[in-house]
């Protein structure tokens, strides 16, 4: 039907049908380790990952789209409008009739894209995720895992200061967090050099012990709140360093032999909030992602800034 032809002001808003399924992004190049990580799928299209029922846990899903409907329409008007109906803010995620689908887009309210300022809170306004299946039928969730259009987070980089771009993984893990170290804090970077996270957690106000086996970058260093400790992590007993307010850890290692490591901690009780990536070689180490996943009030994603590593936090506010 010819989008001449639309009425809208006469038309009824068209009826939600409920998917009965939940829709997970995978990251890019990441889709077999969500399909891996949910088992059973009912269909896979691009990046988008189709299941049945209520949500999974899912750390390699960059967004989850909870509770999904199904929107049958006849012109992009309409198709505007029954978005505009549930609620004010969306974000496509193009699968197929590209030029269909920004049109609709463009018929509904502008939503800001721009690189967040850190530190900055997380946003509050919802922001729900479409496509259009067919010409003529769009799926839509309002409620999704990230405040983020598909879960990107992108920053207002500093490309001076910093000796890599591993900061901006701390950026968006302390982002995700709800919280960050602050004056007054104490904090231990494990695998610091170069030295990006510890930059981040000086620049925040806290002290830092930095250890690696490897220099720091000599700038990083030589900030005030600096205490390097040229050692292994891993060689390294909580009793020797004492109370830390928060633990981060990037060293490059086996993720079992980093959840050796995180298990020594949490048995001394001296660390009171960890943000650790678990960096996997040629395979995904699914096993031992899932035993991180199972440590009691914690959480394990993928980041935007991740590679083939994920990001675990503890405490972790619920999603």
């Amino acid at each position: 039907m010819s989008d001449s032809s639309d009425t809208s002001s006469a038309r009824a808003t068209p009826a939600q049908t409920p998917l009965g399924q939940t829709i997970y992004l995978a990251p890019e190049g990441f889709v077999q380790d969500l399909v891996a990580e949910l088992g059973d799928v009912a269909a896979v299209e691009d990046r988008l990952v189709f299941a049945d029922g209520p949500a999974r846990p899912a750390a390699w899903a960059q967004n989850i789209w909870h509770d999904p409907v199904r929107i049958e329409f006849a012109s992009i008007k309409e198709g505007a409008r029954a978005l505009r109906s549930i609620q004010r803010n969306w974000a496509l995620w193009t699968l197929r009739h590209h030029r269909r689908a920004s049109l609709i887009q463009e018929n509904l309210p502008h939503v800001s894209a721009k690189p967040v300022v850190f530190p900055s809170p997380l946003p509050t306004a919802p922001l729900g995720s479409w496509t259009l299946l067919d010409e003529n039928t769009i799926v839509a969730a309002a409620r999704c895992s990230s405040p983020y259009r598909h879960g990107e987070v992108t920053f207002v980089e500093n490309r001076t200061v910093p000796p890599n771009r591993a900061y901006l993984k701390l950026w968006e893990a302390l982002t995700l967090f709800g919280e960050q170290p602050g004056p007054g804090d104490r904090c231990i970077d494990l695998g610091a050099c170069p030295g990006g996270w510890s930059w981040v957690l000086h620049e925040l106000g806290a002290s830092v012990v930095s250890v690696d086996k490897a220099p720091l970058d000599p700038a990083i260093a030589a900030l005030p709140r600096i205490e390097f400790r040229q050692e292994s992590a891993f060689g390294l007993k909580p009793q020797d360093v004492g109370p830390v307010d928060w633990l981060c850890c990037d060293v490059i290692c086996y993720p079992t032999r980093l959840l050796r490591l995180v298990n020594q901690w949490m048995e001394s009780g001296l660390a009171k909030r960890f943000i650790c990536t678990l960096k996997f070689q040629a395979e995904t180490d699914h096993e031992t992602a899932r035993a991180f996943a199972a440590i009691p009030g914690g959480r394990v994603l993928h980041l935007n800034h991740n590679k083939h590593e994920l990001t675990w936090m503890w405490p972790a506010a619920p999603v």
